[in-house]
């Protein structure tokens, strides 16, 4: 499905996106994006650095957004920038991270037109990562004419 620019409203919420963090999904994200830190996949080493226990890593996390705003966009949207991604707290296995968004604001530049996602992770203890924005491009249905 195509989203178009003219569909959206500012304070639009995307649909939120959980992620159970399992030993399974945090072992085969270390080893897909090739970050082999124990602390991402090896309990006992992560609670020898002072975490509690092994988390979830950057590449992970970013890929969270990702889908979150990518599923909203639809294949014919473009990311276009990402800005405010930080890490407030580890996202540990055995909870669960959740992906909020909503529509910040919106404008034509250059004939484009440009969404600004206002975007979060969340677990049990609160927000993670973020709150920051992720930048989209869509379609405009004056383009079809």
């Amino acid at each position: 499905m195509t989203r178009y620019f003219e569909d959206v409203t500012i304070g639009e919420a995307l649909p939120s996106v959980a992620y159970p963090l399992t030993v399974y999904r945090l072992v085969m994200a270390a080893g897909t994006n090739r970050d082999f830190n124990s602390i991402h996949h090896n309990s006992e080493y992560a609670r020898g650095t002072g975490a509690e226990e092994m988390y979830a890593n950057t590449s992970f996390l970013m890929g969270t957004w990702e889908r979150c705003v990518r599923d909203w966009i639809g294949t014919e949207g473009t990311i276009r920038a990402l800005r405010g991604f930080r890490m407030k707290a580890f996202n540990y296995v055995g909870d669960t991270t959740t992906v909020h968004a909503e529509v910040a604001t919106t404008r034509v530049e250059d004939g484009l037109g440009v969404v600004e996602v206002a975007i979060r992770c969340e677990n049990s203890q609160g927000v993670t990562v973020g709150p920051g924005v992720v930048e989209v491009t869509l379609p405009r249905r004056e383009e079809e004419s």
